[in-house]
């Protein structure tokens, strides 16, 4: 039986802006989205028929509500195929922390399968088939830094920015994303991204710039229905990581730091702040460095 290791790495909001209702009942969204080291580690074998998934984290679920699960079978469908796959999954993101863990793993299982199985799809044709998955499927196809429009199916690539470390951490709760979208007001947000700047500072490297233009209208709704990320947002500022961002609907929320030292440093006061809570020293991760390795 053949095998592939896929890795699924993370996703941080770099800006996020929510422009209205769409007739379908999502909302149409402006975002600026970079893939990070954190990653799980998918791996795929062949059986002789079904789809088998499990997790090492005992939280994701194993049958058909797990959206790894939705992929294979999207597609087995879509080719006809009789075998069975099982799937195996070293989840190292956290669960429902607005870091695309799932839609990670599931594009992570969509390319590792086209791999596997010959299936000579494109890239483009993996996009328009992972939007059918979930918005931010697509993004995690093709990684990098983008652009997101639409519900975030809608991907223009950027320039690759320069390395540049951040601390990531997760306080011990989970939000709801229908919850944070479902309760957001235009008129309660108070700084809106503003797209061009932040884009023009990823080009040009200026990590001050970068970090001036950090901005995620959804904060509007998270910060005040759930205070301990706002007072996150606070001691994160006061271990050195200035304008933390809270990354899609939360609860993580990332700082950019001048250097790896730095965000090591950061990392260690925040771990001795809060024992117990997910803090991760990680870096932005272009797109070409994206691979998986084939194990026979």
């Amino acid at each position: 039986m053949e095998k592939i290791q896929v890795k699924a790495r993370a996703k941080i909001n770099l800006t996020l802006d929510v422009l209205g209702k769409r007739p379908d009942g999502y909302h149409e969204v402006e975002t600026i989205m970079q893939t990070i080291e954190l990653h799980d580690v998918v791996v795929l074998e062949e059986a002789e028929h079904g789809i088998d998934v499990t997790a090492s984290n005992p939280l994701l679920p194993g049958g058909e509500s797990n959206i790894a699960y939705r992929a294979a079978r999207l597609m087995m469908d879509e080719f006809g195929i009789k075998k069975g796959i099982r799937i195996r999954i070293d989840k190292n993101i956290p669960v429902a922390a607005g870091l695309a863990g799932g839609s990670a793993d599931a594009a992570a299982v969509m390319k590792g399968l086209n791999r596997l199985w010959g299936l000579g799809l494109s890239q483009e044709d993996l996009l328009t088939k992972g939007a059918l998955l979930g918005s931010d499927v697509p993004f995690c196809i093709r990684g990098g830094t983008a652009l997101a429009r639409g519900r975030g199916e809608i991907i223009h690539s950027l320039p690759d920015v320069p390395e540049i470390w951040l601390v990531l951490v997760k306080p011990s709760l989970e939000v709801s994303t229908a919850e944070i979208y479902k309760n957001f007001r235009p008129e309660r947000v108070t700084r809106r991204p503003d797209t061009r700047a932040m884009i023009n500072a990823l080009q040009t490297g200026d990590l001050r710039r970068i970090i001036e233009n950090l901005a995620n209208v959804l904060e509007s709704v998270t910060l005040e229905r759930y205070p301990a990320v706002l007072q996150l947002k606070r001691v994160m500022e006061e271990s050195g990581l200035p304008m933390p961002l809270m990354s899609g609907s939360g609860p993580s929320v990332f700082g950019i730091a001048e250097d790896r030292v730095a965000a090591e440093k950061a990392a260690e006061r925040l771990k001795a702040q809060m024992p117990g809570v997910f803090v991760e020293v990680s870096r932005m991760y272009p797109a070409e460095q994206q691979e998986f390795r084939e194990k026979r």
